[in-house]
């Protein structure tokens, strides 16, 4: 191969790299609107009974290979940590007559995820994925929404190259991690939780400063 053909072919696959490789470095297309949730209107322990709905998938996703796999893994995050938590609150003695239920309905309004195949094949190229949930808060007799916290998540294409796909999924058990974990810090007193979206580098500027 001679020197001209070699600069215009790797010139060609550098245009070819995706824009998100630094390791830590968040994808560009989806994120949390803020680094923390609000809290809820009440704290959860207001109500008596708690139902989980099956996580729904917003258009344009659902129905998409990748992302309905993405949605598999989720569901079966949330079903490791989510259950065996309302459970115990479920046990306990109700405090109203006739009982409050609490819905809780995950949605996930944004997904981009790599399959294992595709992540083998195309390594970094594939790009970055992530994923935004929704999970709306609400009395099930009257339909107050008391909260609808977001959680997000993410993992860099060159992280999830080295993994071999391995962050891809990681990420999804942590979306699944910090539902849980705002549904336990909300349940004695409304305080919010994390989002799971970093602070902007301006703000990390200002708190070395």
């Amino acid at each position: 191969m001679s020197m001209r053909r070699g600069f215009l072919l790797g010139l060609a696959l550098a245009t070819l790299q995706p824009a998100v490789v630094s390791p830590g470095e968040p994808v560009g297309y989806i994120s949390a609107k803020e680094v923390t949730n609000p809290p809820p209107s009440t704290a959860l322990n207001a109500f008596d009974s708690f139902q989980v709905s099956p996580i729904e998938m917003a258009a344009p996703y659902a129905g998409q290979p990748a992302n309905e796999q993405a949605k598999t893994r989720l569901q079966g995050y949330v079903d490791e940590r989510v259950p065996a938590i309302v459970s115990a609150w479920n046990d306990a003695e109700a405090k109203h007559s006739p009982p409050r239920t609490l819905k809780i309905e995950p949605v996930i309004r944004h997904v981009k995820f790599v399959s294992g195949k595709a992540r083998f094949w195309g390594g970094a190229f594939a790009g970055g994925t992530a994923v935004l949930m929704t999970v709306k808060l609400s009395d099930a007799a009257t339909g107050e929404v008391i909260a609808e916290p977001e959680f997000y998540q993410h993992a860099n294409a060159m992280g999830a190259a080295y993994s071999f796909g391995g962050t891809d999924k990681a990420m999804l058990g942590r979306t699944a991690e910090l539902l849980a974990n705002y549904l336990k810090a909300n349940y004695e007193a409304a305080v919010g939780g994390p989002t799971g979206k970093e602070p902007e580098k301006e703000e990390k500027k200002e708190e070395r400063k």
